[in-house]
């Protein structure tokens, strides 16, 4: 087993993050949403710059095997927040050797710095491999997921 380096990005890491980006079209089977239209240098630096952002990379030998990318939510009915783990991806040739872990815990780590109370996610139905994880990491609640569209006012 290879070891791996989990690290979190900067606003340096706009070649790192492309690639980063490149693993979640392959491993999610997502191309149109990775890869087309991708944001200028600039304004993935300002992105990764900003503190409520959190992309983390796990490495080995100078290549990136796996990512996570989450956002720090500011709520109003107590002085405490929630990271939202949006993204999380191992490329298939390194899975099944605790990458996604590593990952996960870290992300828990900063949750504590940031005086965060609880990071969640979500899993689709008929994805085994991410609600096992999950649910050996935390507890389940299941939810609906709505998408409502933006509209201009009239």
């Amino acid at each position: 087993m290879m070891d791996h380096r989990v690290r979190r990005l900067g606003t340096a890491d706009i070649a790192t993050m492309r690639a980063l980006n490149a693993l979640y079209a392959e491993a999610f089977g997502d191309a149109p949403t990775y890869r087309c239209d991708r944001p200028d240098d600039e304004w993935l630096a300002r992105q990764l710059g900003k503190d409520a952002i959190i992309v983390l990379v796990a490495e080995t030998d100078g290549r990136i095997v796996g990512g996570l990318t989450a956002y720090e939510l500011p709520k109003l009915e107590q002085a405490r927040s929630e990271i939202y783990l949006y993204d999380l991806a191992v490329d298939e040739a390194h899975r099944r050797r605790g990458i996604a872990i590593a990952l996960i815990a870290e992300l828990q780590h900063i949750a504590t710095t940031t005086g965060a109370w609880a990071v969640f996610v979500q899993a689709d139905y008929g994805d085994d491999p991410a609600v096992a994880l999950y649910t050996k990491l935390g507890a389940r609640e299941d939810v609906m997921h709505f998408d409502l569209p933006p509209r201009p006012r009239p």
